[in-house]
């Protein structure tokens, strides 16, 4: 959406002594998020000496610094400056297109998400997988990303009863957001599916596959492809690469 007609309102928030929130609204929505990316980006590209690590969330950024080398005071005037001209865009990030699988065998609650929205399984299916979701931010467990926004009609409240062990791969959904877990994991969230790609990369260096701005599209698989992919994830042979919008295409 280009440069900004005025700087955006936010407010910065000490988190300790080695860290500041930079929050800029109250809300879930991309336009917040762009204004959190584009500041972790100019951050990123100014490169403050003292600065240790950037962590956007969904409204904010928190900003890691090291005091002996970077006051907080200078670094609150550093991020003023930053504002002032900050260009935000919501096209930033890879597009990814992940194979999914929502067989019944793998998918325990798709039979109640159907009931309690009034769909047909398959209808979840056909809405979950049209939208291209927008990943906000990375949290609770190493390579989770928070993919939104799920079609309204697919909100639902977290189950009542947690489960106490769900297997890596596993996609699920809750409130506006849905996630495919890297790792086993206990969970609250409406389990409707499964992926065979590791959402944490293990050659050249242990890192999470998807990053905050990035944009995913999920494409149904049959049990079949989800078990060959599965195998080939095992074997360390399955390739997963991010694809131009214009290319449409995995690698």
């Amino acid at each position: 959406m280009g440069k900004t007609p005025a700087m955006p309102d936010y407010r910065v928030l000490p988190a300790g002594d080695t860290a500041l929130v930079v929050e800029f609204g109250e809300t879930i929505d991309r336009k917040l998020s762009a204004l959190v990316l584009a500041l972790a980006r100019r951050l990123e590209e100014v490169r403050l000496d003292g600065i240790v690590e950037t962590v956007p969330t969904f409204r904010s950024l928190m900003v890691h610094y090291d005091p002996l080398v970077l006051s907080s005071a200078a670094l609150i005037a550093g991020i003023d400056e930053l504002m002032q001209d900050l260009k935000v865009t919501e096209q930033a990030g890879r597009l990814w297109r992940l194979p999914t699988c929502y067989d019944a065998s793998l998918a325990p609650d798709l039979g109640e998400v159907a009931a309690w929205t009034g769909l047909t399984p398959a209808q979840v299916i056909e809405q979950h997988s049209a939208v291209t979701y927008h990943v906000y931010m990375l949290g609770f467990l190493p390579g989770l990303a928070y993919l939104g926004d799920l079609p309204a009609e697919l909100a639902l409240p977290r189950r009542e009863v947690p489960r106490p062990r769900v297997a890596a791969g596993s996609l699920t959904i809750a409130m506006t957001m849905t996630c495919i877990v890297p790792l086993e994991t206990p969970s609250g969230w409406h389990l409707i599916g499964r992926s065979p790609v590791p959402f944490l990369q293990q050659r050249p260096r242990l890192a999470a596959l998807l990053a905050p701005g990035d944009k995913v599209k999920l494409v149904p698989i049959s049990l079949r492809e989800y078990e060959d992919l599965s195998a080939k994830a095992a074997a360390g042979t399955l390739r997963i690469a991010p694809v131009d919008a214009a290319v449409g295409a995995a690698a």
